[in-house]
C-alpha cells in the first residue's frame, strides 16, 4: 500500500454519510481499536443531515411518521447471538434505551419536543415509535461510540455532501465537497444509505406528461421528501403501490393535512375529514396492504428450521446452477408452513384433531402446494380461517370479480379486517410463527445470495423482482393501528380500493391519467398519479453524487451478470465478499475505499435489527471496521522512523 499519514503522523478516515449504517460501523471501529496499534486517529463524518439519523431518518420530519417495528425489535448493538470476529459490545435496543432515560441510568438526552418527551416516557416494547424518537435513539448511539473511543481518535462531524473522490499520486483520497472545500483522508467509507435515481423509462415519460398537461406527479420518492404540493384538496388522487410508502403518503394526506381520528362506540377509529383531503383512490398488483405488523407472540414451542436450513442452502449453492423458483422457494414455502402449523398445534390444540407430531409425521413429506397437503389440513384443522394456503395468502385478490369499483370495496375491507385478526392478537399467534420460519429461511438464503450460481433470469425475475417484495408483503408491512385507520378512510370516503393489477395510462388526447383494476370492469379518472413505492438504487443514475462519481471515473462498477439465458444489470456497486472494498470494472477490489449499505451488492437486510438476530448488517460493519483498521496499521508502520 503506497503512501503514507500526512506529517502530523495522523491517519484519516473519511466515512460518506453518517446515518444508522456509518454509525454502525463507527461503533464496531471503537469496540475493535484496541486490538490494533493505529496510533492517532481522524474520522470524518460526512453528511448534509444530522448525524445518527441521517436522511431517513433524521428529526425534522413529520411527527405523524412512525416506525413499522415494535420498539423491542429495533437495536444497533451486537449481542451473545452475534458471529463476529471483533468483540460483542452489548447496548440497549430502542425500548430499553428509553426505559434507561426514564430511570436515569442513560442521561444527558436532549430532546427539544414535548411530544417526543412524552414518548419517551411512555414507551413500551409493544408500541411503534415515531421516526422522530429513533432519531434521538440513533444520535446517543452515536454519541456513545464516540465516547468509547481514546483521546487519540477524533470524530469531527462535517455538515457537507461528498461529491466525488479523486485518488492521489501518493495513494491518499482527496475528497471533492459540496462546499467547495476539499478533504485528504487515508482511507475512504461509503456510508452513503438509500439513495434513489434519476427518473428514466416509464416514470420520465409520466413526468413529461404531466408537465405537458399540468397534472400533477409524484414519482417514485422518500415519502417524508415528496413534494405533495400539487395534490388538490377534493381532487381524485390515483396511487399506485399498497406498501409503507403508501402508507406513510396516506397519513402525510390526511391526518397531516388537520384531518384526525377519534375513537368510534366500538373503540374502532372514526375518521373526521378536514376537508383539505384529496379522494384517494389507490390499488397495486396484489389490491391489498402489506400484511399488518404481526403483535401475537408465540403459545407453543418455538419452530426450528426444518427444511431450508443454513446446511440445506450451502448444499443447493454448490450445484452448477440454481434457480430460486424451481430449487428454493419450495423450501422455503415448506419452512413457512411448518412454522405456521408448529405455532397452531402446539399453541392451540383445541383448534386441532391431531397431535403436532402425529401432523408433522404425515406433513414431512408432501409437496408444500399438493393437494395431498390441503387434504391434511382440511382434515385436521378445524376451522377453515385456520388453514393456510400460500397461493392465497400472496395474491389474495386473484380470480375475484367485483364488477364495480363500488362492490370492490367489501371484499377489500373484509380481507383487511381478517388480516388484523390474524396478526394483531393470541388467537393469530400461527401466523408469528410464520413469520419466525421466514425469517430463518432469509438468513439461510443470506448466507448464499453472493456466491450461488443463480441463473441470470432468476436473479432478475425472483431474488429482484419477486423473492424481495414478498417478503417485505409479509414482513415488512404497517402496524395494525394503521391498517385500522385505513378501514376508517374507506369508510369516510377518502380512500377507495382500485383492487388488483393495477394499470395506468396516460390519455394525451384528454391530458389525464386513466386506471383500471383486474377485479373490475370500472376505469377511473385523475388529474394526479403518486407512485408509492421506494426509487431504485441504480448508481449510474444515482441521485447520490458521491455513488455516480464511481461509476462515471471506473473506480467503481454495477453488477452485471451474464449467462446463456441474458443479461442483468442489478444497479447495484459491486464490492468485494467479506470486507466490502469498493471493485471496479476489471475485478480489482480498491485498497483504500469500502462500501456498505442497500446500494451495494453485498446482502442487506437493514441498518439496525430485531435483537438476537445475528444481523447480517452487524457482521458486515464488524468486518470492514476490521479491515479499516488493519490498513490504518499497515500505513502506521509505513511512517519513517
Amino acid at each position: 500500500m503506497s503512501g503514507v499519514p500526512e506529517a502530523s503522523g495522523v491517519v484519516r478516515v473519511a466515512v460518506a454519510g453518517a446515518g444508522p449504517r456509518g454509525v454502525g460501523w463507527l461503533e464496531r471501529f471503537a469496540e475493535n481499536l484496541p486490538a490494533y496499534a493505529t496510533g492517532p486517529v481522524e474520522i470524518h463524518l460526512i453528511d448534509p443531515f444530522p448525524p445518527g439519523g441521517g436522511r431517513i431518518w433524521r428529526y425534522d420530519q413529520s411527527p405523524l411518521l412512525k416506525l413499522n417495528s415494535l420498539a423491542a425489535d429495533v437495536t444497533m448493538f451486537t449481542d451473545e447471538r452475534s458471529t463476529i470476529q471483533g468483540p460483542v459490545a452489548p447496548g440497549p435496543s430502542l425500548v430499553e434505551w428509553a426505559e434507561g432515560v426514564r430511570n436515569g441510568a442513560i442521561d444527558g438526552i436532549v430532546v427539544p419536543d414535548d411530544a417526543v418527551r412524552e414518548e419517551i416516557h411512555r414507551l413500551s416494547g409493544s408500541d411503534f415509535p415515531t421516526r422522530r424518537l429513533q432519531s434521538v435513539y440513533l444520535d446517543w448511539v452515536l454519541r456513545r461510540a464516540v465516547a468509547r473511543l481514546p483521546e487519540e481518535v477524533e470524530v469531527v462531524v462535517r455538515q457537507d455532501t461528498v461529491l466525488g473522490v479523486d485518488d492521489l499520486e501518493d495513494g491518499r483520497q482527496r475528497l471533492r465537497l459540496a462546499s467547495g472545500s476539499r478533504l485528504d483522508a487515508d482511507v475512504v467509507l461509503y456510508a452513503l444509505g438509500h439513495a434513489g435515481s434519476e427518473p428514466d423509462g416509464s416514470t420520465a415519460a409520466l413526468a413529461e406528461f404531466a408537465t405537458r398537461h399540468g397534472l400533477a406527479y409524484v414519482p417514485p420518492a422518500f415519502t417524508a421528501d415528496a413534494d405533495l404540493d400539487g395534490i388538490a384538496a377534493g381532487e381524485p388522487l390515483l396511487v399506485r403501490g399498497m406498501g409503507l410508502a403508501a402508507t406513510d403518503l396516506i397519513v402525510l394526506l390526511t391526518e397531516g393535512r388537520g384531518g384526525r381520528f377519534e375513537s368510534a362506540d366500538d373503540g374502532a377509529p372514526r375518521y373526521v375529514a378536514s376537508g383539505r383531503e384529496p379522494r384517494i383512490l389507490i390499488g397495486s398488483r396484489r389490491g391489498v396492504p402489506y400484511h399488518s405488523k404481526i403483535t401475537a407472540t408465540l403459545q407453543g414451542d418455538r419452530p426450528g428450521a426444518a427444511f431450508f436450513t443454513p446446511e440445506v442452502a450451502a448444499r443447493l449453492a454448490a450445484r452448477p446452477e440454481l434457480d430460486l423458483r424451481d430449487d428454493v422457494w419450495p423450501l422455503i414455502a415448506k419452512e413457512m408452513l411448518h412454522g405456521y402449523y408448529a405455532e397452531l398445534f402446539t399453541g392451540h390444540p383445541d383448534r386441532v384433531r391431531t397431535s403436532w407430531a402425529a401432523f408433522l409425521e404425515r406433513f414431512a413429506p408432501l409437496d408444500p402446494d399438493g393437494a395431498a397437503l390441503r387434504e391434511l389440513v382440511a382434515e385436521t384443522v378445524i376451522d377453515p380461517r385456520d388453514r393456510l394456503d400460500l397461493a392465497t395468502f400472496f395474491a389474495p385478490l386473484d380470480g375475484v370479480a367485483s364488477g364495480s369499483v363500488a362492490a370492490l370495496q367489501e371484499t377489500v375491507r373484509a380481507y383487511v379486517q381478517e388480516d388484523l385478526r390474524q396478526r394483531t392478537n393470541q388467537e393469530g399467534s400461527p401466523t408469528f410463527g410464520l413469520f419466525v420460519a421466514l425469517l430463518q429461511a432469509l438468513f439461510a438464503l443470506v448466507g448464499i445470495v453472493e456466491h450461488a450460481p443463480w441463473t441470470v433470469l432468476s436473479r432478475e425475475r425472483d431474488l429482484e423482482g419477486w423473492w424481495l417484495p414478498a417478503f417485505s408483503f409479509i414482513a415488512s408491512g404497517p402496524p395494525g393501528p394503521r391498517l385500522e385507520e385505513l378501514l376508517a378512510l374507506a369508510d369516510a370516503g377518502v380512500v377507495t380500493f382500485l383492487g388488483s393489477g393495477l394499470t395506468v395510462a396516460a390519455d394525451e388526447v384528454d391530458g389525464v391519467f386513466r386506471a383500471r383494476g383486474a377485479n373490475t370492469d370500472e376505469e377511473v379518472v385523475a388529474r394526479a398519479l403518486v407512485d408509492a413505492w421506494l426509487p431504485p438504487s441504480q448508481a449510474a443514475r444515482s441521485e447520490n453524487a458521491a455513488l455516480r462519481d464511481l461509476v462515471a471515473t471506473a473506480v467503481g462498477a454495477e453488477q452485471v451478470l451474464a449467462d446463456p439465458s441474458g443479461e442483468f444489470n442489478s444497479g447495484r456497486l459491486v464490492v468485494a465478499r467479506g470486507d466490502a472494498r469498493v471493485v471496479d470494472p476489471t475485478g480489482n477490489p480498491h485498497d483504500r475505499r469500502y462500501a456498505i449499505g442497500a446500494f451495494t451488492s453485498a446482502p442487506f437486510v437493514g441498518a439496525f435489527a430485531r435483537p438476537r438476530t445475528d444481523a447480517v448488517s452487524f457482521r458486515e460493519n464488524d468486518a470492514v471496521a476490521r479491515s479499516v483498521l488493519a490498513d490504518l496499521v499497515r500505513l502506521r508502520a509505513a511512517v519513517p522512523a
